[in-house]
């Protein structure tokens, strides 16, 4: 594995500059196939309830590096930075704890060849301190919070290139085959430490305090679902079969209409779908991405199953178990998302907070996700009927 893939939580400078130099080159490239379609420009772009317009999020993720690293703020309180931006109106623009996010589409933003060149400072001169900085945690910390920022900004941008059915870059869209024949393994229980020690490294604020978890004997699938088991749901009436859906799935699917998960198409005898643009055979044996919290709900209640905690799933993730794969698709998990007890907010303080009680937790990570970011204990975070995200599912039982 190449320094740019291994975990950034403990990164020093070297590999942060390397993969800070990597995440932008990623991101730029992105952008590129929102230029190609003609949607640099906000005025062009579709609205979507929960995407960013990108010539929007380009500037924002350089002006999040300047404000924790240049700027040298110690939080995202408005009045925390100490220097100012190198753009006049860069915290009116750019802020996103003060810019709602349906204003981003009304914003008179400088041109696209502006913005890259802003860009371009802004990590010119996070790559010159980097190279000055001491090679502790303490010092690193805001290098680290930019790159995983860049990291999870760059795969919106990329499921937004898949809603739009724009073409992605090759190397950011492919997506690996699920191991054959993996069936299911049963784990013991116990006690375990759920979450990620402060001072240790990188933790995000939702991560911590670890506390101890006592989690009963279960069994869980070796990897994800596959899109063949998920047609065979579809095939069996699963979208029809409101006995299989909780008030919450029923209510969406009727909102819907959905029949099928999104962008799969029926071409006589078989599955297609949509893949940035491209309508492709539906790979039988790839994990079922794109699917939100109620189909994996309802699909799991078809299957005799249920979702598994996130305790579960962490508990299967560290123990070494070789059958247990993971890192296809972002996995649904049946916690809704809240606070560890003893939570405190960290300097990005809307990274968690907003959404306790609202959103339900996925554990794993994407084949869009960059392996420096694939942690066991990684708490990602969607609202239930969010089904543009990468995500998918697997299975347990007592």
């Amino acid at each position: 594995m190449t320094l740019i893939n291994t975990s950034f939580r403990h990164a020093g400078a070297q590999q942060l500059a390397q993969s800070l130099q990597a995440a932008r080159h990623a991101t730029l490239s992105l952008f590129d196939c929102y230029v190609t379609a003609g949607l640099d420009v906000v005025a062009g772009m579709p609205r979507h309830p929960r995407l960013n317009p990108p010539l929007w999020q380009l500037a924002q993720i350089a002006w999040f590096a300047e404000w924790y690293i240049l700027r040298e703020a110690a939080s995202s309180h408005p009045a925390d930075a100490i220097y100012n931006s190198l753009l006049t109106r860069g915290d009116d623009l750019f802020d996103a704890n003060m810019v709602a996010h349906r204003t981003r589409w009304k914003l008179e933003l400088p041109s696209p060849g502006a913005v890259k060149t802003y860009c371009r400072e802004v990590l010119d001169r996070v790559l010159d301190k980097l190279s000055r900085e001491a090679n502790v945690d303490s010092a690193l910390a805001p290098y680290r919070l930019a790159l995983v920022h860049e990291d999870l900004c760059g795969e919106e941008m990329l499921a937004g290139l898949q809603w739009l059915g724009l073409e992605a870059p090759e190397s950011l869209a492919a997506s690996p085959a699920l191991p054959p024949g993996a069936g299911e393994i049963a784990f013991p229980g116990g006690t375990i430490e759920l979450g990620s020690p402060r001072g240790a490294g990188f933790a995000f604020d939702n991560e911590s305090p670890p506390y101890a978890c006592y989690v009963p004997p279960f069994s869980i699938d070796a990897c994800a679902v596959s899109n063949a088991q998920f047609a065979d749901f579809v095939a069996d009436g699963g979208y029809q079969n409101r006995q299989f859906w909780s008030a919450a799935g029923s209510a969406w699917l009727m909102q819907q209409e959905r029949s099928s998960p999104l962008y799969w198409l029926r071409e006589a005898t078989q599955w297609r779908t949509m893949r940035f643009g491209q309508r492709t055979t539906l790979p039988p044996n790839e994990a079922v991405r794109h699917i939100n919290l109620y189909e994996a709900q309802a699909y799991c209640a078809w299957a005799g199953r249920r979702l598994a905690t996130e305790a579960e799933w962490e508990y299967a993730a560290l123990s070494g178990h070789p059958r247990f794969h993971w890192g296809q698709v972002w996995e649904w998990t049946a916690t809704p998302f809240e606070p560890y007890p003893g939570f405190a907010v960290d300097a990005w303080r809307e990274y968690s907070a907003p959404y306790f009680m609202q959103h339900q937790v996925l554990r794993g990570a994407a084949f869009a996700t960059p392996p420096r970011l694939h942690s066991p204990r990684m708490r990602a975070f969607h609202a239930p009927e969010r089904g543009d995200v990468f995500a998918g599912l697997r299975t347990c039982a007592w």
